[in-house]
C-alpha cells in the first residue's frame, strides 16, 4: 500500500511539472516611418499568450460572478529603457485590445461584451468581459491574440529613442500561458533627412552690397532631421576651391575657406569650409519629443573676402556634403547641397558735384599761344565688376555759346586718365581712354583735359564769352 501511494504521488508530481511554462516576452517593432511621419502604427494580430485546456471563463457558485481575465503592470506606469531608468515612455503610448482565442471573438451573449482600445496600468484592467452567467458563450482553445496601437499623437508628443522598452505584465488566470511577460517597445537606430534643400542659389544684383562692412550671410533653409538616436552634423565642401565661371566664359577658382558654416541659433559652431568633414555641432543634438530636430544651417563671408573673391562678374559654385551622424558612428545619414552664387554684371561712373564743371579762362596772351591744361584728381569715380575699357564722348561736334553751335570743334579739346598715354580728341564719336581696365569698386581716376597750342590758337579772335559742351564717360566690356 506504501509503494502504490508512493507511485501515484510520483504520476502527481510529474504532471505538476509538466504545466509550469518560461515566460515569453512580446516584442512589438515600431516602424521608423510611423515614428518620423508620426503616423498612427496598428500592430498585425499577436500572441500574447496561449490556451491549451479551457474552454470557458471561471465562474463562482452556480454559474454566477464571473472572473473578468485581466492585465496588471508589475513595473510602474511606464515603459523604460533597457539602456536607462532615465529614458521613459507613458502607459498612454500603447493601446491594446483582444483580438480573438483560439481564432475568434469569445461569445458576447448575455451581456459579455469586449472593451475598447486601453492602455496597460498598475491596476487590473478587463481586456474581455464575460457574460453574467456560465451558459452565456465561451471561448476556443488557442493563441490569444491581441492588436496594438500607437497613436499618431503619441509620436508627436514623445521621444522614441533606439532600443527596447519594457514594461512587466501580470494576468489571472493560471491556465493561461504565461502569466508574466514582458511587453517590449522595439525602436530601430535611424536618422531621416526631413527636408531635403538640395540647391540654394544667390544672387548678388548691386554693388551696394560689397560697400558694406558686415558680413555677408545667406541661410540654407531650414534643416529638419528625423532621428531616434543622438546625433552630431558634419559637413565638408566637396572641393577644396569655389569653382568660378566669369560673364565671359573665363574660367577661374576662389578658396573654399573664404566661406564659413553655422546657424541662426546656437545649434552649430562656426566654422570655416574645408573639403574634410568637420563636426559642427555645438553639442550632441539629442533625441527629443517629436523625434525631430531643425535649425537654419547659414553661409557666412566676411566684407574683405566678399569684396575680394566674390566681386568680379559670373557663376560661383561649390557643393556642400552634409552628414548627420550618430555620436557613436554606427550609423549616418547624407545630404549633398549644391550652392550657386551668380553676381551680375554691374557697373557705375559718378562724377563729384564739386568737379562737375571744367573751366578753362583765356586771359592771356601765353592761354593762346601755349594753350591749358588741368589735372582733376578723382574727377571720375569708377566701379565696374567686369574688365572693361573706358570711353568718352561729347554731344556735339561743335562747342555751344548760349545753347547755339559755333563753329568751334569740339576736337581742341583733349582728354585722357593719369597714368595713360592716350590723350583722345574730344568728338561725338566715343574714344577710348582707358584699355583692360579689371574689376574695380569705387576707384576714382584723375582726368586730364587739355587744350593744346594749335587748338588754344584757333580761339583768337572769337567773341569774349563762355563757349559749352557735354562730356560722357561710359564702358564697354571686354
Amino acid at each position: 500500500m506504501k509503494t502504490r501511494r508512493f507511485f501515484l504521488w510520483g504520476i502527481f508530481a510529474v504532471c505538476s511539472g509538466s504545466t509550469v511554462t518560461k515566460a515569453q516576452d512580446v516584442y512589438l517593432t515600431i516602424p521608423e516611418n510611423n515614428i518620423f511621419n508620426r503616423t498612427e502604427f496598428t500592430s498585425v494580430p499577436t500572441r500574447l499568450m496561449t490556451n491549451a485546456n479551457r474552454t470557458n471563463w471561471d465562474y463562482g457558485f452556480f454559474g454566477i460572478g464571473p472572473t473578468a481575465p485581466t492585465f496588471t503592470s508589475t513595473s510602474g506606469p511606464t515603459f523604460t529603457h533597457f539602456s536607462s531608468s532615465l529614458f521613459t515612455l507613458p502607459n498612454s503610448v500603447l493601446l491594446w485590445q483582444l483580438e480573438s482565442m483560439g481564432g475568434q471573438l469569445p461569445s458576447t451573449g448575455f451581456s459579455g461584451f469586449l472593451p475598447g482600445f486601453q492602455s496597460f496600468s498598475t491596476s487590473a484592467l478587463k481586456w474581455f468581459e464575460p457574460p453574467t452567467i456560465s451558459f452565456g458563450g465561451g471561448f476556443n482553445r488557442g493563441n490569444i491574440n491581441f492588436t496594438f496601437k500607437i497613436p499618431a499623437a503619441q509620436f508627436a508628443a514623445n521621444a522614441f529613442r533606439a532600443g527596447n522598452y519594457s514594461m512587466d505584465i501580470t494576468q489571472n488566470y493560471n491556465d493561461f500561458t504565461p502569466r508574466n511577460f514582458k511587453t517590449i517597445l522595439v525602436i530601430p537606430s535611424s536618422i531621416r533627412w526631413v527636408t531635403t534643400s538640395l540647391t540654394k542659389y544667390i544672387e548678388i544684383s548691386s554693388l551696394n552690397d560689397y560697400r558694406s562692412t558686415g558680413t555677408r550671410v545667406w541661410d540654407l533653409g531650414n534643416t529638419e532631421i528625423a532621428h531616434t538616436v543622438d546625433f552630431n552634423f558634419w559637413a565638408k565642401a566637396a572641393a577644396t576651391t569655389v569653382q568660378f565661371t566669369s560673364s565671359k566664359g573665363v574660367p577661374g577658382t576662389r578658396n573654399i575657406a573664404s566661406i564659413k558654416l553655422g546657424s541662426n541659433g546656437s545649434a552649430l559652431t562656426t566654422k570655416a569650409l574645408s573639403a574634410t568633414f568637420q563636426n559642427f555641432s555645438a553639442v550632441n543634438l539629442n533625441v527629443a519629443a517629436g523625434n525631430r530636430n531643425s535649425f537654419i544651417p547659414e553661409l557666412y563671408v566676411s566684407a574683405d573676402d566678399f569684396k575680394n573673391n566674390f566681386f568680379e562678374a559670373g557663376t560661383y559654385t561649390f557643393e556642400l556634403n552634409l552628414n548627420a551622424r550618430s555620436t557613436d558612428n554606427s550609423i549616418n545619414s547624407l545630404q549633398n547641397t549644391a550652392v550657386q552664387l551668380k553676381v551680375l554684371p554691374r557697373s557705375e561712373i559718378t562724377i563729384p558735384s564739386s568737379g562737375r564743371n571744367v573751366n578753362f579762362n583765356f586771359n592771356t596772351a601765353s592761354h593762346y599761344t601755349n594753350g591749358q591744361s588741368q589735372m582733376i584728381p578723382n574727377h571720375i569715380i569708377l566701379s565696374n565688376n567686369e574688365s572693361f575699357e573706358l570711353y568718352v564722348k561729347s554731344d556735339e561736334n561743335y562747342f555751344k555759346k548760349g545753347g547755339l553751335q559755333t563753329d568751334i570743334n569740339s576736337n581742341i579739346l583733349q582728354i585722357g586718365v593719369d597714368g595713360s598715354s592716350v590723350n583722345a580728341p574730344l568728338s561725338k564719336t566715343p574714344q577710348k581712354i582707358l584699355f583692360n581696365g579689371t574689376p574695380v569698386l569705387d576707384q576714382g581716376l584723375n582726368v586730364s583735359y587739355t587744350i593744346p597750342p594749335a587748338g588754344a590758337q584757333s580761339l583768337v579772335g572769337k567773341e569774349n564769352t563762355t563757349y559749352s559742351i557735354n562730356v560722357y564717360y561710359s564702358f564697354t566690356a571686354i
